[in-house]
Parts: structure tokens; sequence; C-alpha cells
């Protein structure tokens, strides 16, 4: 019997099943079992943290522009559930339409009263630049994260925003987010301040020799996003450390099953 087990990270709070970067999404991953979860954050106009990936707010939202240049007030006005498939969907769960902030992700998963780990990517290129990773590093020490339940991990494909993050809260791990292979990458080196590799697993599947060479330098490897069968086989063949997916439930079960 096998003692391998990845960690199971529910991609924006489990983006396949309820609409992404939700409260009730993410609430909804964790009572499915989830290790973890992953979200995005970027900063509004008037200085917070908000978890949304595009940089504008068509796809996602019934608002039109840019996240950069909206109010927090503003964006709160807005509903982000209702493009969903899923939307209006069950009652008992949290907020599925409300802009989710970092910090009423973080009181949620303060609150949640088991251990969560959590991974924070953050977006670039951006307009505030460094400001995005100084305000991230202020609000985690302002939650008192990381702590013995929340374990938080910041991510960036920008390895000049993970150097930031190692610089002013040398304690976070940090995972280098990669989806084409940057030279040196491929025989296991890191750029300096990251910790872990993230690559898509497209690149995996296209580099069979990638998690080997990552694996053999130290590394640990969390590969994104994984939701079909048999790319979950591929990354569970190579005894990847992380799993991260739109459908945390099904990786699970699957997990479950080795």
């Amino acid at each position: 019997m096998s003692d391998y087990r990845p960690l199971v990270f529910a991609h924006r709070g489990g983006a396949d099943a309820l609409p992404e970067h939700t409260l009730g999404a993410y609430m909804r991953a964790l009572e499915d079992g989830a290790d973890g979860l992953e979200c995005d954050v970027r900063l509004t106009r008037d200085g917070h943290l908000v978890c949304v990936h595009d940089r504008n707010l068509n796809r996602t939202s019934n608002g039109r522009g840019l996240v950069s240049t909206k109010t927090l007030a503003e964006l709160d006005a807005l509903n982000f559930g209702s493009w969903h498939p899923s939307y209006p969907s069950d009652e008992d769960l949290p907020d599925l339409s409300r802009l989710l902030t970092l910090d009423r992700l973080l009181e949620a998963l303060r609150d949640s009263g088991r251990q969560v780990r959590l991974l924070i990517e953050t977006k670039h290129p951006s307009r505030y630049g460094a400001e995005v990773e100084r305000k991230l590093v202020e609000t985690l020490g302002r939650h008192g994260l990381p702590d013995d339940k929340v374990h938080v991990t910041v991510m960036s494909f920008a390895a000049l925003a993970l150097r930031r993050v190692r610089a002013q809260a040398p304690g976070v791990p940090t995972v280098y987010l990669l989806e084409i292979l940057p030279p040196g990458v491929g025989r296991g080196r890191l750029p300096f301040g990251a910790r872990i590799a993230g690559p898509g697993v497209g690149l995996v599947r296209s580099r069979p020799g990638l998690v080997p060479s990552i694996r053999q330098a130290g590394h640990q490897v969390y590969v994104w996003t994984v939701n079909e069968p048999d790319d979950l086989d591929m990354v569970l063949d190579h005894r990847v450390d992380g799993v991260i997916t739109d459908r945390p439930k099904f990786v699970l079960d699957r997990v479950a099953e080795m």
C-alpha cells in the first residue's frame, strides 16, 4: 500500500461546480474535504485586495471595465455569481454573488475550525506593481497569518513578485507558476525567492522529464489546473506534491481509491 497522497487544492474555490471566487464555492470545497484553496488577488483603486482572476469584470460579473480602476464600493455593488450555470444554487451555502475580498476569505478560513492551506496568486502585470505584494504581506500580518490553522503560500508567474514576498515575509512559502519553460527551469532551477514549482498541466504533459528534474533538484511541485481523468492519472504517476483543480470532489474521490 502506497503512502503517497498529494494535497488537493480547490482552484478559485472549485470553479466547475459553483461561481469562482465566491465564499460559497470556498466553503463547499472545504466541506468536500479539500486540503486547501487557491485564489487570485488584485488591488482596487482604493487599495483593497479582492479575489478576482481577470483584469476586467466582463466574464465573472454584471459589470464592465478594469478591476484596478474601481473602488471596493463600486465592485461590491456588482453580482459575481449570476453568470455561472449553477446560479442561483443551494440556499444553505454562503454568498454566491457578492464580491469576495481577501479579508473576508481569511476571516472565514480562520473561523472554519479546521486547518486550511491557502494558495494566493498575485496577478501581474499590474498598474500598482510592488504595492500588490506589500499590501498582501500587510494583510496577512493584520490577520496574524500564517499560523497553525491557516497555512499561506504565495504564487506568481512573476519571479520579481516572489522575490518581493521573500524579502518582506521570508517565512511564507512561494510557488513559481509556469505556463512555458524559462531557461534553466527544465533542469530544476527556480528563480531566487521561489521554493515550489507550479507548472501547468499542459507543460507537464509536453515535458515528461520536467517534474522529475524539479523534484531531483529538491523542490516540490504543484500542478494546475488538473480537471480531466487522464491528466489526473499522469500527475499522480509523477507523484506531484499538490493538485490544483476546478473539480476538488472528483480529485479527492480518485485519490481515495489509490
